[in-house]
């Protein structure tokens, strides 16, 4: 049986705050909806989602990545330290597979944010042609307008942006 390949990226930000201001936004359901870019249509549609990140906690979403068709989205938010790291993963939605991590650490004169994705296309081999042709590129908008975002709401680092990688 041919199957389709499981992918991932890493994107690694610097940003000249402490490490509570940027796990306060980071870790806050709300915020979702600011850090992705407007053309996606992403509103959060569950009720009871809480105001933090915590273990267990289910966040629903409507999404129109294709064509403005809106998708139903269902991530779990699977493990969390506080101001180290969480995790969510998808329990319903556009992937076979997406497990996202997102890592904080104190660095010196601010904080270094790691965002490391997992994730698998459904469809066999022509969820890996969609990957070159289409997600990989949207995946990389994404992440790019997050980083953008983070800048503007919490500061620029000093240093060159280091790009999204792929593997």
């Amino acid at each position: 049986m041919i199957m389709s390949k499981v992918y991932s990226l890493k994107t690694v930000q610097k940003l000249p705050v402490s490490i509570d201001k940027a796990w306060d936004f980071f870790s806050r359901p709300e915020n979702l909806k600011e850090i992705t870019p407007s053309h996606l249509g992403f509103n959060i549609v569950s009720k009871h989602h809480g105001d933090r990140m915590y273990p267990g906690q289910i966040i629903e979403y409507k999404v129109s990545p294709i064509l403005g068709i809106p998708m139903y989205w269902m991530t779990e938010i699977t493990q969390v330290i506080d101001k180290k790291f969480f995790i969510d993963e998808q329990r319903y939605g556009p992937y076979s597979l997406w497990h996202h991590q997102h890592h904080f650490k104190e660095i010196e004169g601010g904080v270094e944010m790691t965002d490391i994705v997992h994730y698998k296309i459904p469809f066999w081999f022509l969820g890996d042609i969609a990957n070159v042709i289409l997600v990989k590129n949207e995946l990389r908008k994404i992440f790019d307008f997050r980083y953008q975002l983070a800048e503007e709401k919490l500061g620029k680092w000093p240093e060159p942006k280091i790009p999204v990688q792929f593997f």
